[in-house]
């Protein structure tokens, strides 16, 4: 490594060592200045360890309406709360709700081409695993209020959904391609939560979804323990839940253009809480069902089920670096977004009050296999004399609606991957998603792609424990309340194409190439900056 305060050698060496330095003095933020280096180095190899998971990302709920030929009702989900949020008339026309209106029907049509599609991740990308989701709402369109025997349950769940369910992930094995198993990403089955009515009438809207504590942190590590028990010989690798922060954020206390979920609410501060600590609850609830219930070793490595969490885990940094005000703002904006979430789940710490102190939980402990990190943007902090919205925490020294939030820092997922492998040493890392809509031009996505990737390598030779990088998507989907109108897919699909025609783009040609070198090939390597 070289000197802490001068570049030296070359310059991937100075910035290892400076930022090291940084990401050891403040595990929650970066607030010094990395130290100016010369010229970048004229040849850098981005490689990547041996065992290298190199994946794609879909959700259900995005990919899997749309079907050129099955009749919409297998092909759509009309039982969970996403489903009411974006067909729903009086919603969709809620100015507050920021939603499209798009039809479902535009969506890709997964759900009934997915052996097409796990064909072209395999034999065009090289795909080796690929992470999907498993609709709740498919798996249990009525109530299971009460019914707790397995086989009682079994007689509960759609036996056609289970077996749509069981087809892909044979899909995927047969193909040599790993799963890895999202078990709730964002919707909620209509019977626990009234998406509508709790948009217009939080107090007294009925059922309250993450709000109902006792009652869905039971049912969901029911619904994971079953869901194991039945797929479980096929799978090994779960997560729990994606980015729960979301779900709080964009549901509770900031919707906005660039993400409502229901309820769809804002400044709900007490209900911020309780969701945070149902979701926290449910993930520690949810792995020991899983780890119960999956006994199978699918994939023949000695370990039966390995079960995580997806975590948009998102750097914060100062406005002016300089500035202890914007520095102790950067801190809690961290501690908030990040860290207060993600300390309960890996090591049982709760801070259920969000005070900024933390008291063990043995239940909620050791529940943690690894940590999937999704990744795309940091925010810049302006701060604050004293807490804008005490009523939701003392740390609330900066303005959320006046956050700086970043989409084009590329150097902000290394910084990601660093801080959660000094702050959870131990822990394995995967990225679970990393993706851009900007699309339109050819070299955008390809050269977002190369320099993630590129500082992705490095966080991996700098130290951290990354195991696995999937790409969001492998194809266009329905983006939440935006519709079809913000494009992520290594493979283009026109939402008004009858046979939902997947079109390759040239990141994905890029991507087929660094998966088989096992490196970002030198043509294709950026030049990183600080």
């Amino acid at each position: 490594m070289g000197g802490r305060t001068g570049c030296g050698g070359a310059r991937a060496r100075c910035l290892a060592a400076a930022t090291r330095s940084i990401f050891v003095a403040l595990l929650s933020t970066l607030t010094l200045p990395v130290p100016a280096c010369q010229s970048p180095p004229e040849h850098v190899t981005y490689s990547f360890p041996q065992g290298f998971l190199w994946g794609a990302s879909v959700a259900g709920f995005q990919v899997d309406p749309g079907c050129p030929t099955l009749d919409a009702s297998s092909c759509v989900d009309t039982r969970s709360d996403w489903y009411v949020w974006v067909t729903d008339p009086d919603l969709v026309a809620d100015p507050a709700t920021y939603l499209s209106g798009e039809p479902l029907s535009h969506g890709p049509g997964h759900w009934e081409l997915f052996e097409h599609d796990y064909d072209l991740a395999k034999t065009e990308l090289g795909l080796n695993a690929f992470r999907l989701s498993i609709e709740w709402s498919r798996i249990f369109p009525e109530p299971t209020l009460g019914v707790d025997d397995p086989e009682a349950l079994a007689e509960l769940a759609s036996a056609e959904n289970l077996a749509h369910y069981r087809a892909e992930l044979t899909a995927l094995r047969d193909r040599g391609v790993t799963p890895l198993v999202t078990l709730h990403h964002y919707t909620l089955p209509v019977w626990l939560h009234d998406a509508a009515g709790c948009h217009w009438d939080l107090d007294h809207c009925s059922p309250r979804g993450w709000l109902d504590r006792e009652v869905i942190v039971h049912e969901i590590a029911k619904y994971a323990g079953f869901v194991a028990r039945e797929l479980g010989d096929l799978v090994d690798l779960w997560a729990t839940q994606n980015e729960p922060f979301a779900v709080v954020l964009a549901g509770y206390l900031r919707p906005g253009p660039d993400r409502t979920n229901p309820p769809g609410v804002s400044l709900a501060f007490e209900e911020v809480k309780a969701v945070s600590l149902a979701m926290i609850e449910a993930h520690a609830r949810m792995v020991d069902a899983v780890r119960f219930f999956d006994v199978v070793d699918a994939d023949g490595d000695g370990r039966a089920s390995q079960v995580g969490l997806v975590f948009a885990l998102t750097p914060a940094y100062p406005a002016d670096p300089g500035s202890p005000l914007d520095q102790a703002a950067a801190e809690n904006v961290a501690y908030l977004y990040n860290w207060a979430f993600l300390d309960a789940v890996v090591a049982g710490s709760l801070d259920a009050s969000l005070l900024g102190t933390q008291t063990p939980r043995e239940d909620l402990a050791d529940r943690m296999d690894f940590l999937g990190i999704n990744y795309y943007a940091v925010v810049r902090v302006e701060g604050e004399p004293s807490a804008v919205f005490p009523a939701l925490s003392p740390l609330s020294t900066f303005n959320p609606f006046t956050l700086t939030v970043d989409y084009e820092t590329p150097s902000g997922i290394y910084d990601a991957l660093l801080l959660a492998s000094l702050r959870y040493p131990g822990l394995p890392l995967y990225i679970t998603e990393n993706g851009t809509p900007d699309v339109d031009s050819p070299d955008s996505q390809r050269d977002y792609m190369a320099t993630h990737l590129a500082w992705v390598s490095r966080a991996w030779r700098d130290g951290a424990d990354v195991r696995g990088y999937f790409y969001w998507s492998l194809l266009d989907n329905y983006e939440w309340n935006h519709g079809m109108s913000m494009r992520f897919g290594l493979y283009s699909v026109d939402p008004l194409d009858p046979q939902k025609t997947r079109v390759p783009r040239p990141a994905a040609q890029d991507y087929a190439r660094i998966i088989r070198a096992g490196r970002i090939p030198d043509d294709l390597a950026p030049r990183l900056g600080p």
